[in-house]
């Protein structure tokens, strides 16, 4: 028996089905997003309070944040929900929504961690002419263009949904709606679906991937040419924050993509999910912040407390 696009709802299987576990579950879950919120929106705070920090590096860096806090928000609070309500339901609109704004802030982190990337690689090979490079034009054209390509990526991506018919066993083994889930659950014809979500993966995951490392092939290169070791590990300091994310992210995603394309991998697909989707939003401001002074500076500003 199928369903079109009459469906009505999915069933999230969650993490556990385990009351007390769920009970413990739902704790450490409000309080990694009420942590991530809170950080993301101090660090943003910060960059917008301190006119110090209004470089492209930070303005980088606030985007950064304003993309995680709409990341881990499309997904944590309809699975705290569900768990309150004892509910695993979501409906097919908000299935179909959750998997856009999931897209969409996936792909925003993707495309701005490479063009901090870049920012990097024009401060450090290219100090003289960064001012003029990296001008307030650019950098808002940069994000802007951010903006209109993962929009586009998962609005493709959404209305190809919209064709599919599902059978009756509507339940997603995750804590969200997953595009590759739904693929396993339509009874209709989900290779075009696929090779686009596939083809578009390498195309937009590998090119941010590869232009981040030609960045840092260029900024190792540069260090290299730096006479004295105090230069290179302030040189190096300015770009490592970063590089944590980035390795973190790429980590993050690529544990999820191995444990769904192993079989039999729904537990393992989830716990991997919930280092993607919640663990990295959540560390971000504090990878940046804790080694940073000028963030650490700009905050005890901001609070009324000076150095």
């Amino acid at each position: 028996m199928e369903l079109g696009n009459d469906t009505s709802e999915f069933f999230l299987m969650g993490l556990s089905e385990d009351p007390q576990l769920l009970t413990l579950i739902f704790g450490l879950f409000l309080s990694m997003y009420l942590l991530t919120v809170w950080g993301n929106l101090l660090l943003i705070l910060a960059v917008c309070s301190d006119s110090h920090l209004h470089t492209p590096m930070y303005f980088f860096l606030s985007n950064l944040s304003l993309v995680d806090i709409g990341f881990i928000s499309t997904t944590i609070p309809k699975m705290l929900h569900n768990i309150w309500t004892q509910s695993k339901a979501i409906t097919y609109a908000g299935c179909i929504t959750q998997i856009y704004f999931f897209l969409l802030f996936g792909g925003l982190d993707d495309f701005l961690l490479t063009v901090m990337a870049y920012d990097r690689y024009v401060a450090i090979c290219h100090p003289l002419h960064y001012t003029v490079i990296m001008n307030p034009w650019l950098c808002g054209l940069l994000v802007l263009g951010c903006w209109v390509i993962s929009v586009l990526y998962s609005l493709v991506h959404s209305l190809m949904l919209l064709p599919l018919s599902f059978c009756r066993d509507l339940e997603i083994p995750q804590f969200f709606c997953d595009i590759n889930e739904l693929f396993q659950l339509a009874c209709s014809d989900t290779f075009l679906n696929e090779f686009l979500v596939y083809s578009v993966a390498v195309l937009l995951g590998g090119g941010p991937f590869v232009g981040i490392l030609c960045s840092y092939s260029k900024i190792i290169s540069s260090l290299y040419r730096i006479t004295s070791a105090q230069g290179k590990f302030k040189a190096f300091s300015t770009c490592a924050s970063h590089l944590s994310v980035v390795c973190l992210f790429y980590c993050t995603s690529l544990g999820v993509y191995l444990s769904s394309a192993a079989p039999h991998s729904s537990h393992s697909s989830a716990t991997a999910s919930v280092l993607y989707t919640v663990v990295t939003p959540m560390l971000n401001p504090f990878i940046y912040s804790l080694r940073n002074k000028d963030i650490k500076g700009a905050l005890r500003r901001f609070f009324g407390q000076h150095p």
